[in-house]
């Protein structure tokens, strides 16, 4: 670039006052104001593709400008969240800028590359262009009348849009504005590499185009346009923000619960400057159940304000319920915007944690991104047919049947798990539905002295029918020896009627012969593992996702004789009780 075509700090506040005056024009050429927005259809519809327009979200050479690019997707990503799901009825005008708002920093919008006076600059929103191209050149394909079309000044560097296809628009002067010949649904997604627009019919026979083709007249230019990353001019007022742009990506973890699992392996792989984002620093302060490590260089958020109210919030639900279920997803919802609003753009990988996957999903903020998942449950979908079929082995049991997530919900988290690049989990059976995506971590055993086998039959859990409880009560009837409960949570007062129970006392592994946890659900088998570790025989199901290995006995769930042959088993082989 000459020196004496660097743009100057006037330049650009003329710049910015002729778009006050070009906006001001815009008001009063349209005789109505701006176009509406189109209404919105949550749903994909079922009709053929009209057209379908597919590009590169990173054209450019691995390295180059990837800054601007990183933020070109960001905006891409937020901009979509505006479009996808519009339905355009027949001859309805579409207008860019009546569905997307002004890009600024507090909706989401990053600095992106701008095409402005022959240089590509930073600026928050830039690389819209990309997505206007999309449609625009969809809009072609499905027989669209172009209302409003300008063609961009200069050729943009890694330009995806063929010659005589692109569109460029500007807040809010420069638009893009088209009329469907057919109604049809507007589909504005992004994969790990790729921007798709498409346009669907909403009916099954389209009918012929209302008319050609028309546009600003503008002619597509072809000078190559220069970079602020990349020309080199360190004299240029614009410099030191281009410089400032990051060089390279990095991942972002975005964690919520801890897992002594998930956290070592947080600190094997975790990368200087990568962005983690925990609800609070426990470690730091020695208090909460947040242990996640943050030494060394990061980039560490935390929430502490929504962690005290999330923690006042739960302390007043009810132990169970459906009501409980609700409130806790509500809460996860909370955190994943909160996490979202801190999540940055060059951030080009993500680690999550479970239950805040379905409501990133949803909202597109995964969208263009590769990412993994910090498992800590079943998948939704599969954790609901698994307590159906408990609900079919014990119908009427309010506990299996009384909450069922939303299937919108359940939805999101299956396709995003579906696009998920690796499942982290230490639990088996989990790791067995991911199949070769699954990293399958060991299971933490926390330090304890071995102990000698002794008598007692100990159940670990609450009374509640997904823990077994229901099998264990009639597989313990009639064996003669006391059933130790480590917690006082039961589904009825009544639940133990028929069995002879006690209390377990502060040491609740004293003088067990078997710890019993015929479970239909168990996602962290922490009593378990701490029987393991201290030598304890222990009689569980699949279900606690643990893989096989000394001391361990698997029955099937559900199967009360299987399991009282296993008690009896295993209690015949400490000696404390005779079979018959």
């Amino acid at each position: 670039m000459a020196e004496e075509r660097q743009p100057t700090r006037w330049q650009s506040l003329l710049f910015s006052a002729k778009c006050m005056l070009l906006r001001l024009r815009r008001w009063v050429r349209d005789p109505h104001g701006r176009p509406g927005p189109l209404p919105h259809s949550g749903t994909g519809g079922e009709g053929s593709v009209l057209a379908e327009s597919r590009s590169l979200l990173y054209p450019l050479p691995a390295g180059t400008e990837f800054g601007l690019q990183a933020g070109k997707v960001q905006n891409l990503r937020a901009a979509a969240r505006y479009l996808d799901g519009r339905v355009l009825e027949a001859g309805a005008l579409f207008s860019f800028w009546a569905h997307v708002p002004r890009p600024t920093s507090s909706r989401g919008f990053a600095l992106g590359r701008e095409l402005r006076a022959g240089c590509v600059i930073p600026s928050v929103g830039g690389g819209l262009c990309q997505l206007s191209n999309a449609l625009y050149d969809a809009a072609l394909q499905a027989g669209c009348v172009i209302v409003e079309r300008h063609a961009h000044s200069r050729s943009m560097p890694g330009r995806t849009a063929a010659a005589g296809r692109d569109a460029t628009i500007f807040w809010n002067y420069v638009d893009l504005r088209f009329r469907a010949p057919v109604p049809c649904r507007l589909e504005v997604t992004l994969s790990r590499s790729e921007l798709h627009v498409r346009l669907r019919a909403l009916q099954t026979t389209p009918r012929a185009p209302l008319s050609v083709l028309s546009d600003s007249g503008q002619p597509d230019a072809e000078p190559a346009a220069e970079s602020c990353e990349t020309c080199g001019v360190h004299s240029c007022f614009r410099h030191p923000e281009a410089m400032a742009l990051p060089r390279q990506s990095r991942t972002a973890w975005l964690l919520d619960a801890w897992w002594p699992e998930h956290d070592a392996y947080l600190q094997e792989h975790r990368q200087p400057g990568d962005a983690l984002r925990i609800p609070f620093a426990s470690r730091r302060w020695k208090i909460g159940p947040y242990y996640w490590g943050t030494d060394g260089p990061a980039d560490v958020h935390t929430v502490p304000w929504f962690v005290f109210r999330r923690s006042l919030e739960s302390r007043r639900l009810r132990a169970e319920g459906a009501a409980r279920q609700r409130a806790l997803l509500r809460m996860d919802r909370e955190l994943a915007q909160r996490y979202a609003q801190q999540l940055p753009s060059d951030a080009l990988h993500v680690v999550v944690s479970q239950n805040l996957l379905p409501f990133l999903w949803q909202e597109g903020h995964l969208a263009g991104r590769t990412f993994d998942v910090l498992m800590t449950r079943l998948p939704m979908a599969e954790l609901q047919r698994q307590l159906d079929r408990a609900a079919a082995r014990w119908p009427g049991t309010s506990t299996l049947e009384d909450f069922r997530a939303d299937a919108a919900l359940v939805a999101a988290e299956s396709e995003a798990l579906a696009e998920a690049v690796r499942w982290i989990t230490p639990h088996t059976d989990i790791a067995r539905l991911a199949g070769s995506r699954a990293i399958c971590l060991p299971w933490h055993k926390p330090p304890s002295t071995p102990r000698s086998i002794g008598s007692r039959l100990i159940f670990p859990a609450g009374a509640l029918s997904r823990k077994g409880a229901r099998e264990l009560r009639e597989a313990a009837a009639g064996l003669g020896i006391p059933l130790i409960l480590a917690s006082a949570v039961r589904e009825n007062a009544a639940f133990w009627q028929e069995i002879r129970t006690e209390p377990a006392g502060p040491d609740w592994l004293a003088d067990a012969g078997a710890v019993v946890l015929p479970a239909w659900v168990e996602h962290q088998p922490r009593r378990i593992l701490a029987a393991l570790a201290a030598g304890i025989p222990v009689i569980v199901t699949s279900a606690c996702g643990l893989p096989p290995q000394e001391g361990l006995t698997l029955v099937p769930e559900g199967d009360s004789r299987a399991l009282r042959a296993a008690i009896q088993d295993v209690l015949a082989k400490a000696q404390c009780y005779d079979q018959p």
